[in-house]
């Protein structure tokens, strides 16, 4: 798994938006607040819109503002919605798997599928809101295997 620009730019958005507490902002002024050109940023607004993370207001003093709660933004569904699946690897993949050739034993597989759900793991339990207040914390190793054990 790759976050791409896109990725990173809509987590910006959502954060800047997230810290102007629930008011309308302009394309412009997030484009400041997250140095993403205008038109850049208007195809992942649309994108962020159309999923249902923000909503538009339009005319003078038009923009955008979140669409949900910040607690209800999950990370890691915004990430796999925009991204695709969080696995490395497509042999690993749990929405989108593919077969390989060299499956049949491979020892690679055991490391790709520890990493997307390690990646899974801690995208999946963050929110917009954790982002905002700060609280990003670190987890044990055996959190992260009990989690694998029961997906």
């Amino acid at each position: 798994m790759k976050i791409s620009s896109k990725g990173e730019y809509a987590l910006r958005a959502l954060i800047v938006l997230g810290q102007h507490q629930g008011g309308v902002m302009s394309i412009q002024e997030i484009s400041e607040k997250t140095l993403v050109t205008t038109n850049y940023l208007e195809q992942i607004l649309l994108q962020l819109k159309k999923l249902g993370y923000l909503q538009s207001k339009r005319g003078a003093k038009g923009g955008y503002m979140l669409g949900k709660e910040a607690k209800d933004v999950n990370i890691g569904e915004v990430i796999r919605m925009l991204e695709g699946p969080l696995s490395p690897m497509s042999c690993a993949s749990v929405t989108q798997y593919q077969s390989c050739p060299l499956e049949q034993g491979c020892l690679l597989k055991p490391l790709w599928s520890l990493v997307r759900d390690t990646i899974a793991f801690v995208l999946e339990r963050t929110t917009l809101e954790d982002l905002l207040e700060n609280r990003i914390q670190s987890w044990k190793e055996e959190d992260i295997l009990d989690f694998k054990s029961k997906n």
